[in-house]
């Protein structure tokens, strides 16, 4: 079977910073992930076999200014969560911070790992992006593999 996370859930962070993880993803995750800063301001959580897959492509990167930097950006942030008896997990203020989280928060299946936005944000990226995701598959997808 081929591992894949998706979908769209609507929860909320509460003012200790902790956020319900939906139960339909929990067993996938496994007992400990990793949540980190994502890009386009939102937060990644791997399980830790997609993560060690991460970190093996990262050690390939050249000894770059411009991989180094990102490496920094991307590993200061990143921690071992473990969800709590209510499947929550707690983010930290400087992650709450990055992302945007207040409130309303949207977490999305992006294939290999769960991305959690604030809702604002994510609605605000589907609104600038609506009518280029057709072209966006166009291209590709239009490569022959």
């Amino acid at each position: 079977m081929i591992f894949m996370f998706m979908g769209e859930y609507h929860h909320t962070i509460d003012e200790k910073g902790r956020l319900t993880i939906p139960s339909k993803v929990r067993e996938d995750l496994g007992i400990s992930f990793i949540l980190t800063r994502g890009l386009d301001g939102c937060l990644f959580i791997y399980p830790k076999k997609e993560w060690e897959s991460v970190i093996e492509k990262y050690k390939e990167l050249p000894n770059t200014k411009e991989a180094r930097n990102f490496m920094r950006f991307f590993l200061s942030g990143a921690s071992v969560c473990e969800l709590d008896k209510q499947g929550r997990i707690n983010i930290s203020d400087p992650l709450q911070k990055y992302a945007g989280l207040e409130k309303d928060c949207i977490i999305i299946g992006v294939n290999d790992r769960l991305e959690i936005w604030s809702k604002d944000r994510f609605e605000t990226f589907v609104e600038e992006n609506e009518e280029k995701f057709s072209d966006m598959a166009d291209h590709l997808f239009s490569v022959n593999i």
